[in-house]
Protein backbone atom coordinates (compact mmCIF):
# COMPACT_ATOMS: atom_id res chain seq x y z
CA UNK A 1 0.00 0.00 0.00
CA UNK A 2 1.42 3.72 -0.92
CA UNK A 3 2.79 5.24 2.26
CA UNK A 4 0.43 8.09 1.37
CA UNK A 5 -3.04 6.13 1.49
CA UNK A 6 -1.19 4.24 4.85
CA UNK A 7 -1.18 7.64 6.37
CA UNK A 8 -4.46 8.81 5.51
CA UNK A 9 -6.09 5.39 6.78
CA UNK A 10 -3.42 6.00 10.16
CA UNK A 11 -5.27 9.99 10.35
CA UNK A 12 -9.19 8.10 9.93
CA UNK A 13 -8.53 5.92 12.58
CA UNK A 14 -7.19 8.06 15.01
CA UNK A 15 -9.82 10.53 14.53
CA UNK A 16 -12.30 7.56 15.16
CA UNK A 17 -10.30 6.84 18.18
CA UNK A 18 -10.25 10.72 19.21
CA UNK A 19 -13.79 10.67 19.50
CA UNK A 20 -14.37 7.26 21.26
CA UNK A 21 -16.22 5.39 18.80
CA UNK A 22 -16.06 2.30 16.63
CA UNK A 23 -18.69 1.54 13.87
CA UNK A 24 -20.80 -0.83 14.37
CA UNK A 25 -20.94 -3.25 10.86
CA UNK A 26 -24.13 -5.21 12.66
CA UNK A 27 -26.11 -1.87 12.68
CA UNK A 28 -24.71 -0.78 9.14
CA UNK A 29 -23.02 2.45 10.59
CA UNK A 30 -21.88 4.84 8.05
CA UNK A 31 -21.71 8.36 8.96
CA UNK A 32 -22.03 10.54 6.10
CA UNK A 33 -18.81 12.87 6.11
CA UNK A 34 -18.99 15.05 3.16
CA UNK A 35 -20.40 18.73 3.93
CA UNK A 36 -21.39 19.06 0.60
CA UNK A 37 -24.07 16.25 0.15
CA UNK A 38 -24.84 16.75 3.83
CA UNK A 39 -25.74 20.22 2.78
CA UNK A 40 -27.27 18.83 -0.17
CA UNK A 41 -29.76 16.62 1.10
CA UNK A 42 -30.82 19.07 3.66
CA UNK A 43 -31.50 21.76 1.16
CA UNK A 44 -33.70 19.58 -1.27
CA UNK A 45 -35.80 18.64 2.31
CA UNK A 46 -36.95 22.52 1.32
CA UNK A 47 -37.19 22.80 5.20
CA UNK A 48 -38.94 25.16 7.02
CA UNK A 49 -38.70 27.39 10.17
CA UNK A 50 -42.04 25.54 11.18
CA UNK A 51 -41.22 21.85 10.80
CA UNK A 52 -40.66 19.03 12.77
CA UNK A 53 -38.33 16.84 11.20
CA UNK A 54 -37.81 12.92 11.81
CA UNK A 55 -34.16 11.70 11.44
CA UNK A 56 -33.72 8.01 11.55
CA UNK A 57 -29.61 7.54 12.14
CA UNK A 58 -28.14 10.59 13.15
CA UNK A 59 -24.90 9.63 13.91
CA UNK A 60 -22.51 11.74 15.11
CA UNK A 61 -25.06 14.98 14.06
CA UNK A 62 -23.21 15.72 10.90
CA UNK A 63 -26.72 16.08 9.18
CA UNK A 64 -28.46 16.80 12.45
CA UNK A 65 -26.88 20.19 13.44
CA UNK A 66 -27.67 21.69 9.93
CA UNK A 67 -31.34 20.81 10.35
CA UNK A 68 -31.50 22.55 13.46
CA UNK A 69 -30.16 25.66 12.11
CA UNK A 70 -33.57 25.28 10.12
CA UNK A 71 -36.64 24.04 11.84
CA UNK A 72 -38.71 24.14 15.09
CA UNK A 73 -37.30 21.05 16.29
CA UNK A 74 -35.71 17.48 15.24
CA UNK A 75 -36.47 14.21 16.70
CA UNK A 76 -33.44 11.70 15.55
CA UNK A 77 -34.22 8.55 16.25
CA UNK A 78 -30.90 6.43 17.08
CA UNK A 79 -30.41 2.60 18.04
CA UNK A 80 -26.69 3.29 18.99
CA UNK A 81 -26.43 4.35 22.68
CA UNK A 82 -22.77 5.45 22.28
CA UNK A 83 -23.59 7.76 19.14
CA UNK A 84 -26.58 9.62 20.87
CA UNK A 85 -24.53 10.46 23.59
CA UNK A 86 -22.04 12.04 20.99
CA UNK A 87 -24.74 13.53 19.06
CA UNK A 88 -26.22 15.18 22.38
CA UNK A 89 -22.69 16.36 23.27
CA UNK A 90 -22.47 17.92 20.13
CA UNK A 91 -25.46 19.71 20.81
CA UNK A 92 -25.14 20.61 24.93
CA UNK A 93 -24.76 24.51 25.52
CA UNK A 94 -26.11 25.27 22.41
CA UNK A 95 -29.37 27.19 20.91
CA UNK A 96 -30.28 23.62 19.32
CA UNK A 97 -30.15 22.05 23.14
CA UNK A 98 -33.57 22.54 23.18
CA UNK A 99 -34.70 21.69 19.81
CA UNK A 100 -33.43 18.24 19.56
CA UNK A 101 -35.33 15.43 20.62
CA UNK A 102 -33.46 11.85 21.11
CA UNK A 103 -35.14 8.65 20.93
CA UNK A 104 -32.79 5.57 21.34
CA UNK A 105 -33.98 2.34 19.75
CA UNK A 106 -35.12 0.74 16.45
CA UNK A 107 -37.38 2.85 14.26
CA UNK A 108 -38.86 -0.65 13.50
CA UNK A 109 -39.81 -1.65 16.74
CA UNK A 110 -41.28 2.11 17.66
CA UNK A 111 -44.40 3.40 16.96
CA UNK A 112 -44.40 6.42 14.69
CA UNK A 113 -45.38 9.07 15.90
CA UNK A 114 -43.67 8.07 18.52
CA UNK A 115 -43.38 11.45 20.46
CA UNK A 116 -44.97 12.67 23.43
CA UNK A 117 -48.15 15.19 23.25
CA UNK A 118 -46.41 17.72 22.29
CA UNK A 119 -45.27 16.52 18.71
CA UNK A 120 -47.79 13.97 17.68
CA UNK A 121 -46.47 14.17 13.98
CA UNK A 122 -44.16 15.11 11.63
CA UNK A 123 -43.53 17.17 8.68
CA UNK A 124 -40.82 16.14 6.59
CA UNK A 125 -38.26 12.93 7.20
CA UNK A 126 -34.64 12.83 6.21
CA UNK A 127 -32.53 9.84 6.65
CA UNK A 128 -29.07 7.96 6.05
CA UNK A 129 -30.58 4.64 6.59
CA UNK A 130 -28.95 1.51 7.45
CA UNK A 131 -29.31 -0.24 4.09
CA UNK A 132 -30.98 -3.38 5.40
CA UNK A 133 -33.85 -1.80 6.89
CA UNK A 134 -34.60 -0.10 3.72
CA UNK A 135 -37.64 -1.52 2.41
CA UNK A 136 -39.67 -1.90 5.99
CA UNK A 137 -38.81 1.44 7.06
CA UNK A 138 -40.30 2.93 3.60
CA UNK A 139 -43.38 1.06 3.95
CA UNK A 140 -43.64 1.69 7.42
CA UNK A 141 -43.32 5.49 6.41
CA UNK A 142 -45.67 5.12 3.57
CA UNK A 143 -48.34 3.23 5.83
CA UNK A 144 -48.43 6.12 9.08
CA UNK A 145 -50.87 8.39 9.44
CA UNK A 146 -51.05 11.47 9.55
CA UNK A 147 -49.15 12.20 6.43
CA UNK A 148 -46.29 14.17 6.36
CA UNK A 149 -45.10 16.15 3.45
CA UNK A 150 -41.81 13.75 2.16
CA UNK A 151 -38.86 11.88 2.87
CA UNK A 152 -35.49 12.18 1.95
CA UNK A 153 -33.66 8.92 2.00
CA UNK A 154 -30.23 8.22 1.12
CA UNK A 155 -30.22 4.17 0.34
CA UNK A 156 -27.68 1.69 -1.79
CA UNK A 157 -28.12 2.84 -5.14
CA UNK A 158 -29.70 -0.83 -6.14
CA UNK A 159 -32.55 -0.09 -4.37
CA UNK A 160 -33.32 3.18 -4.64
CA UNK A 161 -33.15 2.59 -8.97
CA UNK A 162 -35.58 -0.52 -8.42
CA UNK A 163 -38.16 2.47 -6.23
CA UNK A 164 -38.11 4.75 -9.41
CA UNK A 165 -38.25 1.98 -11.84
CA UNK A 166 -40.73 1.61 -15.04
CA UNK A 167 -42.35 -1.46 -16.55
CA UNK A 168 -40.44 -2.78 -18.67
CA UNK A 169 -36.76 -1.60 -16.91
CA UNK A 170 -34.64 -4.70 -15.72
CA UNK A 171 -35.75 -3.72 -11.97
CA UNK A 172 -38.43 -3.05 -12.20
CA UNK A 173 -40.67 -5.42 -9.49
CA UNK A 174 -43.02 -5.61 -6.64
CA UNK A 175 -41.06 -3.04 -4.47
CA UNK A 176 -41.22 -0.50 -7.57
CA UNK A 177 -44.71 -1.31 -7.97
CA UNK A 178 -45.97 -0.75 -4.13
CA UNK A 179 -44.18 2.45 -3.56
CA UNK A 180 -45.11 3.94 -6.79
CA UNK A 181 -48.98 3.22 -6.31
CA UNK A 182 -48.45 5.05 -2.18
CA UNK A 183 -46.23 7.82 -3.37
CA UNK A 184 -44.37 9.77 -5.92
CA UNK A 185 -40.54 8.81 -5.77
CA UNK A 186 -37.30 10.95 -7.33
CA UNK A 187 -33.90 10.22 -7.56
CA UNK A 188 -32.38 13.26 -6.92
CA UNK A 189 -28.85 12.29 -6.90
CA UNK A 190 -25.81 9.96 -6.84
CA UNK A 191 -23.00 9.28 -3.38
CA UNK A 192 -19.85 7.88 -3.95
CA UNK A 193 -18.74 5.59 -1.54
CA UNK A 194 -15.90 7.60 -0.20
CA UNK A 195 -18.45 10.04 1.13
CA UNK A 196 -18.78 7.80 4.08
CA UNK A 197 -16.56 7.11 6.98
CA UNK A 198 -16.40 4.15 6.84
CA UNK A 199 -17.01 3.37 3.26
CA UNK A 200 -19.55 0.81 2.84
CA UNK A 201 -19.27 -1.49 -0.15
CA UNK A 202 -21.88 -0.01 -2.34
CA UNK A 203 -22.78 3.20 -4.67
CA UNK A 204 -25.70 5.33 -2.97
CA UNK A 205 -28.33 7.38 -3.86
CA UNK A 206 -30.71 10.00 -2.72
CA UNK A 207 -34.73 9.80 -3.35
CA UNK A 208 -37.38 11.90 -2.48
CA UNK A 209 -40.50 10.29 -1.45
CA UNK A 210 -43.58 12.26 -1.30
CA UNK A 211 -47.01 10.28 -0.16
CA UNK A 212 -49.96 10.71 -2.19
CA UNK A 213 -52.65 12.27 -0.13
CA UNK A 214 -55.32 11.17 -0.41
CA UNK A 215 -54.26 7.67 -0.81
CA UNK A 216 -55.77 4.99 -3.55
CA UNK A 217 -59.06 3.82 -2.02
CA UNK A 218 -57.69 0.24 -1.81
CA UNK A 219 -56.77 -2.03 0.92
CA UNK A 220 -52.36 -2.86 0.57
CA UNK A 221 -53.01 -5.78 2.35
CA UNK A 222 -54.83 -7.54 -0.19
CA UNK A 223 -53.10 -5.03 -2.96
CA UNK A 224 -49.60 -6.63 -1.99
CA UNK A 225 -50.92 -10.20 -2.00
CA UNK A 226 -52.00 -10.06 -5.60
CA UNK A 227 -48.44 -8.29 -6.71
CA UNK A 228 -46.37 -10.39 -4.71
CA UNK A 229 -47.95 -13.57 -7.03
CA UNK A 230 -47.92 -12.07 -10.02
CA UNK A 231 -43.97 -10.77 -9.90
CA UNK A 232 -42.90 -14.25 -7.76
CA UNK A 233 -41.86 -15.16 -11.02
CA UNK A 234 -41.66 -12.12 -13.28
CA UNK A 235 -40.85 -13.15 -16.47
CA UNK A 236 -43.53 -15.79 -17.06
CA UNK A 237 -47.32 -15.18 -17.97
CA UNK A 238 -49.51 -14.33 -14.83
CA UNK A 239 -51.26 -17.09 -16.26
CA UNK A 240 -48.76 -19.37 -15.40
CA UNK A 241 -48.18 -17.69 -11.69
CA UNK A 242 -51.88 -18.34 -10.71
CA UNK A 243 -51.98 -22.12 -11.89
CA UNK A 244 -49.52 -23.12 -8.71
CA UNK A 245 -51.44 -25.20 -6.01
CA UNK A 246 -50.33 -22.58 -2.90
CA UNK A 247 -51.78 -19.84 -4.46
CA UNK A 248 -55.10 -21.73 -5.59
CA UNK A 249 -55.52 -23.15 -2.57
CA UNK A 250 -55.25 -19.55 -0.61
CA UNK A 251 -57.42 -18.13 -3.04
CA UNK A 252 -60.52 -21.00 -2.34
CA UNK A 253 -60.15 -20.32 0.93
CA UNK A 254 -60.36 -16.83 0.71
CA UNK A 255 -63.38 -17.21 -1.82
CA UNK A 256 -65.42 -19.64 0.59
CA UNK A 257 -64.70 -17.03 3.80
CA UNK A 258 -66.12 -14.12 0.88
CA UNK A 259 -69.63 -16.64 0.16
CA UNK A 260 -69.78 -17.73 3.97
CA UNK A 261 -70.06 -13.56 4.81
CA UNK A 262 -72.18 -12.62 2.17
CA UNK A 263 -74.96 -15.81 2.32
CA UNK A 264 -73.41 -16.85 -1.05
CA UNK A 265 -74.48 -20.33 -2.50
CA UNK A 266 -71.18 -22.27 -3.57
CA UNK A 267 -72.15 -24.07 -7.10
CA UNK A 268 -72.00 -27.75 -6.78
CA UNK A 269 -69.56 -27.87 -9.80
CA UNK A 270 -67.35 -24.77 -8.46
CA UNK A 271 -63.63 -25.40 -9.59
CA UNK A 272 -61.31 -22.91 -8.46
CA UNK A 273 -58.62 -23.28 -11.02
CA UNK A 274 -61.56 -23.08 -14.16
CA UNK A 275 -62.97 -19.66 -11.89
CA UNK A 276 -59.51 -18.02 -11.22
CA UNK A 277 -58.59 -18.50 -15.08
CA UNK A 278 -62.28 -16.90 -16.34
CA UNK A 279 -60.72 -13.73 -14.43
CA UNK A 280 -57.29 -14.35 -16.03
CA UNK A 281 -58.56 -14.02 -19.73
CA UNK A 282 -60.62 -10.88 -19.29
CA UNK A 283 -58.99 -7.90 -20.39
CA UNK A 284 -55.97 -10.87 -21.58
CA UNK A 285 -54.06 -10.60 -18.31
CA UNK A 286 -53.49 -14.76 -18.23
CA UNK A 287 -50.94 -13.82 -21.34
CA UNK A 288 -49.28 -10.70 -19.64
CA UNK A 289 -45.87 -10.10 -17.98
CA UNK A 290 -45.85 -8.79 -14.50
CA UNK A 291 -42.42 -6.84 -15.33
CA UNK A 292 -44.40 -4.78 -18.40
CA UNK A 293 -47.47 -4.03 -16.33
CA UNK A 294 -48.34 -0.57 -15.00
CA UNK A 295 -50.18 0.31 -11.54
CA UNK A 296 -53.21 0.75 -13.80
CA UNK A 297 -53.23 -2.93 -15.09
CA UNK A 298 -52.57 -3.75 -11.46
CA UNK A 299 -55.47 -2.08 -10.37
CA UNK A 300 -57.86 -3.72 -13.52
CA UNK A 301 -56.52 -7.03 -12.21
CA UNK A 302 -57.58 -6.38 -9.01
CA UNK A 303 -60.90 -5.11 -9.65
CA UNK A 304 -61.58 -7.96 -11.88
CA UNK A 305 -60.78 -11.05 -8.78
CA UNK A 306 -62.92 -8.73 -6.43
CA UNK A 307 -66.03 -8.70 -8.36
CA UNK A 308 -65.41 -12.63 -9.16
CA UNK A 309 -65.51 -13.17 -4.92
CA UNK A 310 -61.78 -13.27 -4.94
CA UNK A 311 -59.53 -11.62 -2.34
CA UNK A 312 -55.84 -11.96 -1.56
CA UNK A 313 -56.05 -11.09 2.20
Amino acid sequence: MPKERTQKKSRQHTEIQKQGIGFNKEFGQHILKNPLVVTSMVEKAALRPTDVVLEVGPGTGNMTVKILEKVKKVVACEIDPRLVAELQKRVQGTPFQTKLHVIVGDVLKTDLPFFDIYLPFFDICVANLPYQISSPFVFKLLLHRPFFRCAILMFQREFAQRLVAKPGDKLYCRLSVNTQLLSRVDHLMKVGKNNFRPPPKVESSVVRIEPKNPPPPINFKEWDGLVRICFSRKNKTIGASFKYTKVLELLEKNYKVHCSVKNIPIASDFRVKDEVMKVLELDSFDKKRARTMDIDDFLSLLHNFNAAGFHFS
